[in-house]
Protein backbone atom coordinates (compact mmCIF):
# COMPACT_ATOMS: atom_id res chain seq x y z
CA UNK A 1 0.00 0.00 0.00
CA UNK A 2 1.84 3.60 -1.10
CA UNK A 3 -0.15 6.38 -0.08
CA UNK A 4 -1.36 8.91 -2.79
CA UNK A 5 -2.20 12.95 -2.76
CA UNK A 6 -4.26 15.11 -4.63
CA UNK A 7 -4.55 18.91 -4.39
CA UNK A 8 -7.79 20.60 -5.97
CA UNK A 9 -9.32 24.22 -5.20
CA UNK A 10 -12.72 22.97 -4.15
CA UNK A 11 -13.45 26.15 -3.17
CA UNK A 12 -13.67 30.50 -4.88
CA UNK A 13 -15.88 33.12 -3.07
CA UNK A 14 -16.28 36.19 -3.55
CA UNK A 15 -17.12 38.78 -1.05
CA UNK A 16 -18.84 41.97 -1.07
CA UNK A 17 -16.07 44.44 -1.95
CA UNK A 18 -14.42 41.76 -4.49
CA UNK A 19 -11.87 39.88 -2.82
CA UNK A 20 -11.86 36.54 -3.97
CA UNK A 21 -11.11 33.72 -0.89
CA UNK A 22 -9.72 30.74 -2.40
CA UNK A 23 -9.37 26.87 -0.65
CA UNK A 24 -7.27 24.64 -1.72
CA UNK A 25 -7.89 21.22 -0.13
CA UNK A 26 -5.05 18.32 -0.13
CA UNK A 27 -6.61 14.73 0.24
CA UNK A 28 -4.54 11.77 1.26
CA UNK A 29 -5.55 8.07 0.03
CA UNK A 30 -4.06 4.86 -0.05
CA UNK A 31 -3.39 3.17 -3.88
CA UNK A 32 -5.82 0.05 -2.94
CA UNK A 33 -9.02 2.13 -1.91
CA UNK A 34 -8.26 5.31 -3.59
CA UNK A 35 -12.33 6.41 -3.23
CA UNK A 36 -11.58 6.45 0.93
CA UNK A 37 -9.73 9.83 1.76
CA UNK A 38 -7.60 9.07 4.91
CA UNK A 39 -6.83 12.61 5.69
CA UNK A 40 -7.31 16.13 4.45
CA UNK A 41 -6.01 19.30 4.92
CA UNK A 42 -6.92 22.79 4.04
CA UNK A 43 -5.07 26.17 2.87
CA UNK A 44 -6.96 29.16 2.20
CA UNK A 45 -5.90 32.81 0.48
CA UNK A 46 -7.60 35.97 -0.09
CA UNK A 47 -6.85 38.23 -3.40
CA UNK A 48 -7.29 41.57 -3.43
CA UNK A 49 -8.71 43.59 -6.34
CA UNK A 50 -5.95 44.03 -8.29
CA UNK A 51 -3.62 41.91 -6.90
CA UNK A 52 -0.89 40.21 -9.35
CA UNK A 53 -2.58 36.58 -10.48
CA UNK A 54 0.81 35.32 -11.52
CA UNK A 55 1.08 31.17 -10.87
CA UNK A 56 -2.67 31.41 -10.00
CA UNK A 57 -5.59 28.44 -10.99
CA UNK A 58 -6.55 29.46 -14.32
CA UNK A 59 -10.29 29.38 -13.06
CA UNK A 60 -9.31 31.60 -10.24
CA UNK A 61 -8.07 34.06 -13.22
CA UNK A 62 -10.54 33.65 -14.91
CA UNK A 63 -13.19 35.05 -12.30
CA UNK A 64 -10.93 37.77 -10.98
CA UNK A 65 -11.43 38.95 -14.76
CA UNK A 66 -14.86 38.88 -14.80
CA UNK A 67 -15.01 40.35 -11.04
CA UNK A 68 -12.16 42.97 -11.31
CA UNK A 69 -13.85 45.79 -13.50
CA UNK A 70 -11.92 49.28 -12.86
CA UNK A 71 -15.07 50.63 -11.13
CA UNK A 72 -14.14 47.49 -8.58
CA UNK A 73 -10.56 48.03 -8.34
CA UNK A 74 -10.93 51.73 -7.88
CA UNK A 75 -13.09 51.12 -5.27
CA UNK A 76 -11.28 48.79 -3.36
CA UNK A 77 -8.32 51.07 -3.21
CA UNK A 78 -10.19 53.73 -2.38
CA UNK A 79 -11.65 51.87 0.73
CA UNK A 80 -8.07 51.04 1.37
CA UNK A 81 -6.94 54.59 1.62
CA UNK A 82 -10.37 55.59 3.99
CA UNK A 83 -9.18 52.84 6.13
CA UNK A 84 -5.70 53.06 6.63
CA UNK A 85 -4.04 54.31 9.49
CA UNK A 86 -2.36 57.80 9.63
CA UNK A 87 1.32 57.60 9.26
CA UNK A 88 4.14 59.11 12.05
Amino acid sequence: MALQQTTIIDRIEITEDGTIQVRQRTDIFDDVTPTVILASAYHRESLTPGQDLTGQDPKVVAIANVVWTPEVISSYQAQQAKNALPQG
